[in-house]
């Protein structure tokens, strides 16, 4: 067995998250009862309210709290992965749990990124929508033509973003340009789907955010990486040129590859992953990828004990 954990990103979080692993193990305890984020992190994840916790800037540390709680839980019972990923914000924790960024150094990063991703465009009404049943060639011509359309306009920004699965590509930018390229594509035979999102995360209107967290990453101490991880915007692992502060400042702004990223594991014989965050978003994107992974869902107490008994 080749094992791969895969950590989940914005968009999965559920009120109620972490409070049982909370009650029941020391090191997720730990992780909680020592961060300091500006707000009850507790109180936020177990309790909600549901908008507070979905919205970005308090979504990003709960999300890397949870991951690296559980990270440290399954590194006590010996799990410890050959690889690491995650979905955008879950690159964080995949770094964390690398040995890059130290436990409550990451989840003060993420704070600081969620808020300037969600000062990036306060006052920009943006979509985000989920493109189904189109090969990526189609989408990314419908989505070009919806630009060109508005090519000169003040609000003209739409793009690719997210590469999920086969058949699945979020696009994201602008109100007017995704609702046309959302026309394109369903005139092309797709399916779109909105999403209940607070940024056009991914795209060039992040460049501020991409600009700030520059800044920021001048500051901060970067580990080591103990074990391989695979970058969204490359799908696959880094170079020696290529440096983690350069790649997290694009992640930000440009198109992630999450589809490729699970082709590459599998590639280099990673036949299990483990998915770490609530829900099962990404075990579904990789069993559409590449059927043969084994895909295993950490999200409760009982599917640790569960791991257990089968890894």
């Amino acid at each position: 067995m080749k094992l791969a954990f895969m950590y989940a990103g914005q968009g999965s979080q559920t009120v109620g998250m972490g409070k049982d692993f909370y009650d029941t193990y020391p090191e997720f305890k730990e992780v909680f009862d020592h961060t300091d984020v500006g707000f009850d992190l507790k109180k936020c994840c177990f309790e909600g309210p549901e908008e507070m916790l979905n919205t970005t800037k308090y979504t990003q540390p709960c999300m890397v709290a949870f991951a690296v709680g559980v990270t440290k839980i399954l590194k006590a019972k010996g799990i410890i992965p050959e690889y690491a990923a995650g979905l955008s914000l879950g690159e964080y924790s995949a770094l964390h749990c690398a040995g890059v960024f130290e436990d409550q150094q990451v989840i003060s990063l993420v704070a600081y990124r969620g808020s300037v991703m969600a000062d990036a465009v306060h006052d920009r009404e943006c979509k985000m929508a989920a493109a189904l049943k189109l090969p990526r060639e189609t989408v990314e011509a419908c989505v070009a033509k919806a630009q060109k359309e508005f090519e000169g306009q003040e609000f003209s920004v739409v793009e690719p973003t997210n590469y999920n699965c086969p058949g699945q590509i979020v696009i994201s930018g602008d109100a007017a340009p995704v609702d046309r390229a959302i026309e394109l594509l369903t005139e092309a035979g797709g399916r779109c789907m909105p999403l209940k999102v607070s940024g056009p995360f991914h795209t060039s209107l992040m460049k501020p955010a991409g600009d700030k967290l520059r800044e920021r990453f001048a500051s901060e101490q970067f580990g080591e990486m103990q074990l391989p991880v695979v970058f969204n915007t490359l799908g696959k692992t880094k170079t020696d040129e290529e440096t983690i502060p350069e790649l997290l400042e694009r992640q930000v702004q440009h198109s992630i590859y999450i589809e490729d990223s699970i082709r590459y594991m599998q590639e280099q014989g990673v036949d299990t992953i483990v998915e770490i965050g609530p829900g099962s978003v990404l075990s579904k994107f990789a069993k559409k990828t590449c059927p043969e992974i084994t895909c295993y869902s950490v999200e409760k107490v009982e599917d640790v004990e569960k791991l257990l008994s089968l890894i």
